[in-house]
């Protein structure tokens, strides 16, 4: 069906600026949104950023200003660049994929913004 790794994840500090790919293999044809969640300990799984097959980007509210997905040519690999990190940030971060038929799911990366 449709693969999602993602990698990038690792310690920042406080402010840093970090960026995690996610690449997409096998039937990525029919993926018409892809985009990235995340999972703090103790905390449920949070929509961070979405890109749909036209370009068009939604990102949290919270999250705005601070966190975007770079438009590329690949149709494989989506980034997410993360600026001006702060500790609350800190989670697994997991690319996903959606058809009309199905939610796929990447294997997570970590982040931790810690001094």
């Amino acid at each position: 069906q449709v693969q999602l790794v993602e990698s990038g994840g690792g310690r920042v500090q406080p402010g840093g600026s970090l960026r995690l790919s996610c690449v997409a293999s096998g039937r990525i044809w029919s993926i018409h949104t892809m985009g990235w969640y995340r999972q703090a300990p103790g905390k449920q799984r949070e929509l961070v950023a979405a890109i749909r097959s036209g370009g068009t980007t939604n990102y949290a509210d919270s999250l705005k200003g601070r966190f975007t997905i770079p438009r590329g040519t690949a149709n494989n690999i989506i980034y997410l660049q993360m600026n001006s990190l702060k500790p609350e940030d800190t989670a697994v971060y997991y690319c996903n994929g959606d058809s009309t038929a199905a939610h796929y799911w990447g294997q997570g990366t970590q982040v931790t913004v810690s001094s």
